[in-house]
């Protein structure tokens, strides 16, 4: 079999119909099926079965669909670090994140980045299907919560965090050592919508202890959170990262327990994808960068505790 012939028959397989995968094609229809029966007699088996009208694909035509699928993610995947050893440093990488402070931290590399590969087009997308996002193809790797679950997705992880009870020093719960998780729904809380993932966690949390938090004011952006909290009009409940990322030194932090909150965070990409020297550049800046902003706190904090 050559590749033409694979690309006939992928795209006859995608069609089903193989006048229209010929015009798909630029070739006639007779040229298509002479391809496709010069497959079936090298493999000695049908891989259509042609009823009335309508075309459908033989167990066998299916094997040999999925097997060609790779084969051809995998010549992808030689070009592409065949172009790493030539040194090709241009192109296009397409970053996700999700929304919110994972979004913050792929964005506050950008700068760097550029100027490290200032040939690469770069893509930040921030939305909350990054992760359906690197199934398709579209993104070459997302920050993302883990775990994921999908066997064709493998992940990078790079740090677990917890999240803490943020207030200024007038706040009654200010001087309290660690807050307890009930007490916060009984607190004036400011926070993410519902579709950010780190609210989701605080609901799912909630659900679990049989409590409600009904926040007074939900906001998307990570300024008007904290300048809410700096007015007094209420405390906050961010993840340890987002919090470094600002500059809290007026603002009080305090451990939440009973239950903690923790979460991990890593980056998610295609099995069958090849992480260039562009893709890895990037990762390797923010493994860098969250070295840099991490501070010291107990490593068991998090131990036994369940995130989303």
């Amino acid at each position: 079999m050559e590749l033409r012939q694979l690309e006939y028959f992928m795209t006859t397989c995608e069609e089903l119909h193989f006048t229209r995968a010929a015009e798909k094609l630029g070739i006639t229809q007779p040229t298509l099926s002479h391809q496709i029966k010069a497959i079936e007699n090298e493999l000695g088996v049908r891989l259509f079965d042609r009823i009335g009208k309508k075309t459908m694909i033989t167990e066998a035509g299916m094997i040999l669909y999925q097997q060609s699928h790779k084969a051809i993610r995998s010549l992808t995947s030689a070009r592409e670090q065949i172009q790493e050893l030539q040194k090709v440093e241009r192109g296009t990488l397409s970053i996700g994140a999700l929304p919110g402070e994972l979004n913050e931290l792929a964005s506050s590399l950008l700068v760097d980045y550029h100027r490290k590969y200032p040939n690469i087009r770069i893509k930040l997308i921030a939305n909350d299907d990054v992760v359906e996002r690197v199934l398709q193809n579209e993104l070459d790797f997302a920050i993302s919560i883990l775990p994921v679950e999908h066997d064709k997705l493998a992940f990078k992880p790079l740090y677990r965090e917890a999240f803490f009870f943020v207030t200024t020093a007038n706040h009654p719960l200010a001087s309290y050592p660690q807050i307890n998780f009930e007490e916060l729904v009984t607190t004036p809380i400011v926070m993410f919508p519902e579709t950010h993932r780190c609210r989701q966690l605080i609901d799912s949390t909630c659900q679990n202890a049989g409590l409600e938090l009904k926040p007074f004011i939900e906001t998307t952006t990570i300024d008007s959170l904290f300048n809410l909290v700096r007015s007094g009009i209420g405390a906050t409940i961010l993840s340890k990262t987002l919090i470094e990322m600002q500059q809290y030194e007026d603002l009080i932090i305090i451990p939440i327990v009973n239950p903690k909150l923790c979460r991990e965070v890593g980056i998610v990409y295609h099995k069958d994808k090849y992480l260039g020297q562009a893709a890895s550049g990037y990762i390797d800046l923010i493994i860098s960068y969250i070295k840099s902003i991490k501070k010291e706190e107990p490593t068991a904090y998090c131990d036994q505790a369940s995130g989303v």
